[in-house]
């Protein structure tokens, strides 16, 4: 009788694992759920993986050279940061995420925190449970329209997010280096260099993936460029802001409010977290979100079907929908390297 598959989920938040055990095994695999806090919790496991499905927890080169029966690790996401995909891909293991899902729930919740800091929602309820009713108790509130809306990164997200604020009337410049001045036009928006966006905007909503070129891309030299009173949003991934800067621009007054659906430190990534460690946390002018940007019922159910939907794909033989490493493990076959 052949082994049955294991298939491992490295670490998810969603209470329980119904959805992957209803398509899995259906296979015949079994489902194992590890909740990985650091990268070593996986080692001892690894070698009868022969799946991984990951949320938050970094599965590297010490882990996938433990796995050697392991062929397809499914990212619940888009991004694939937490992954080492050159090693899967030089293991010939390979690497799946969900696309096209939670474009909606994450273009409404930008453009919920940039709505909420130009109105200063928080500030003004507090002041009315304090028992405060004036409408000077947390001036100066300024018109939408007309005012410059810069966007950082322009793929579905991006473009979401450029819907929702054109009908409020502000005008729209994008940094992309990796889209075309025309796709950018379609939606109404400008092109720009990141000096000018920095400079221009009144409001930045980023969306940007985890990158080395994207890490910090607004640091110090990036808030002494803008206009002061900016109002900044970050839906995209916690460390392209550097917070110590944004701290100290928001003291200073550059900074008149942030919108954070993750912190720089990423905290479902830390065994052990506090806010105490981040001073954004002091602030009355930042709302932080627990990386919730992306979640409604539907958006997790789509996530959670699609990436064990791809390790059955995988398993059983067929190819999977969205493969990361294609090309790369294609291009190792033939050079047999």
């Amino acid at each position: 009788m052949s082994r049955r598959y294991k298939v491992v989920i490295t670490d998810n938040d969603y209470g329980d694992n119904d959805v992957e055990c209803g398509i899995l095994e259906a296979i015949g695999a079994e489902v194992v759920n590890v909740q990985a806090k650091r990268e070593g919790d996986l080692y001892d496991i690894a070698p009868e993986a022969d799946a991984f499905i990951v949320q938050y927890a970094k599965v590297s080169l010490e882990t996938l050279t433990r796995a050697r029966n392991c062929k397809v690790v499914a990212r619940y996401g888009i991004g694939v940061d937490t992954v080492d995909v050159d090693a899967a891909s030089e293991r010939g293991i390979l690497v799946t995420n969900v696309q096209d899902y939670c474009t909606d729930e994450v273009a409404d919740h930008a453009t919920g925190l940039w709505l909420s800091l130009v109105k200063k929602f928080l500030q003004y309820n507090r002041s009315t449970h304090a028992g405060k009713w004036a409408w000077r108790a947390e001036r100066p509130v300024y018109r939408v329209r007309g005012r410059t809306m810069g966007i950082v990164s322009f793929g579905r997200i991006g473009r979401a997010i450029a819907e929702r604020a054109k009908p409020h009337g502000v005008k729209l410049i994008v940094f992309d280096p990796y889209v075309d001045e025309e796709t950018i036009h379609a939606f109404g928006a400008t092109k720009v260099g990141k000096e000018e966006l920095v400079s221009r905007a009144d409001y930045i909503c980023m969306q940007a993936p985890m990158s080395a070129e994207t890490r910090h891309f607004l640091s110090d030299a990036e808030f002494a460029l803008m206009k002061k009173s900016i109002i900044i949003v970050n839906t995209g991934r916690g460390p392209t802001i550097d917070n110590k800067a944004l701290y100290k621009a928001l003291l200073d007054g550059t900074v008149a409010g942030a919108g954070l659906d993750d912190p720089e430190e990423e905290p479902a990534k830390r065994p052990d977290w506090s806010p105490d460690g981040n001073p954004i946390f002091t602030l009355d002018n930042v709302i932080v979100t627990p990386h919730t940007a992306y979640y409604s019922e539907e958006s997790i159910q789509q996530c959670r079907t699609v990436a064990a939907s791809e390790v059955a794909r995988v398993l059983t033989g067929q190819k999977p929908v969205n493969l990361i490493n294609g090309d790369a493990i294609a291009r190792k076959a033939q050079t047999g390297t």
